[in-house]
């Protein structure tokens, strides 16, 4: 044999002993590298983004998360944008990333926290993550509202507010008035109460079609119409649990101040066959709510997370 071909099997043999040494270090440099500069694509914003910030979660333009709060702000602004897919990627400083990130999208309390705080046309129905090693995270969401149900339920609105309210009125008399109109012409549903699951009792398609709703129905078509007048608001939601059953209310910024607009209450279940409309509920404090829950109405329905609705903390 050749001295010279012998030469060249040994460099092959340790050219291939030293890419099967590296080959690992390699991959890893090269993953690195997609970590740290990853093409992210940002679809176009809907009509229904509020933009709003709050003091529990807040709109952001990084996509590069690096503790749980910024994840939870990605969430937010997933669903505020109203993007049906939104594809991100965890940097490899933020080591629990991908921890967190399991933890969250399992976690469907906090997931509907968030769904609280969007136009209810752009809420979820379902909320899926999906995520791999390599720090690729996708979410995609079925939004709770089809294309044709915010058509009808817009020409509804657009009907109510013509015939309900005037320019000459101030924002809480406007207000006042389509809270009377909801409930006047709504039955709390109390069928659809029992089954757990979403019907159209829980929406605002349902209420203005049918004019029945489940506490869900009530503030999905407050919010809507509080988005209509450019009034600032969200949803706040009591889970169910072993002694209570699940409820839902609205949070309108009025004035400077945060105050709680509870429809469902003020259209309550009378038991000698009559309609009642209250005002116990309407545009009331912290104080105000639990006054109304005192006497004949007594209810725990309004125990709300002020870790989550911080703008009524300490008020």
């Amino acid at each position: 044999m050749k001295k010279s071909n012998i030469i060249i099997k040994v460099a092959c043999i340790t050219l291939i002993i030293i890419t099967i040494a590296f080959i690992k270090p390699i991959s890893n440099k090269v993953v690195s590298i997609l970590y740290h500069d990853p093409k992210i694509v940002i679809p176009d914003t809907n009509q229904y983004a509020r933009n709003y910030n709050f003091k529990y979660i807040a709109k952001t333009t990084s996509f590069r998360p690096y503790n749980y709060q910024e994840l939870l702000n990605i969430y937010y602004t997933v669903l505020d944008n109203g993007w049906d897919e939104f594809t991100f990627y965890c940097p490899s400083e933020y080591t629990s990333c991908l921890e967190d990130i399991q933890a969250l999208s399992n976690d469907q309390l906090i997931l509907s926290y968030i769904n609280n705080f969007v136009s209810p046309y752009n809420c979820f129905k379902n909320v899926y993550t999906s995520y791999d090693e390599t720090g690729l995270i996708t979410i995609k969401i079925t939004k709770l509202y089809s294309n044709d149900e915010i058509t009808f339920i817009n020409s509804e609105l657009d009907k109510i507010l013509k015939n309900v309210i005037t320019d000459n009125m101030t924002n809480e008399e406007k207000i006042k008035k389509l809270h009377d109109h909801i409930i006047n012409n709504t039955r709390y549903d109390e069928k659809a109460n029992k089954i757990n699951e979403i019907t159209d009792a829980s929406t605002a398609y349902g209420l203005l079609k049918n004019h029945l709703a489940t506490c869900n129905g009530y503030s999905d078509t407050m919010a809507l119409l509080l988005d209509r007048l450019h009034i600032k608001n969200y949803k706040i939601a009591i889970a169910p649990n072993n002694t209570k059953t699940g409820h839902v209310w609205n949070a309108a910024y009025l004035d400077n101040n945060w105050l709680h607009l509870d429809l469902t209450w003020d259209d309550p279940i009378s038991t000698d066959g009559k309609d009642y409309l209250y005002h116990k509920y309407f545009l009331v404090d912290n104080d105000g709510l639990a006054d109304a829950d005192q006497g004949e109405v007594n209810i725990d329905s309004h125990n709300f997370k002020t870790s989550v609705y911080l703008e009524f903390k300490n008020k």
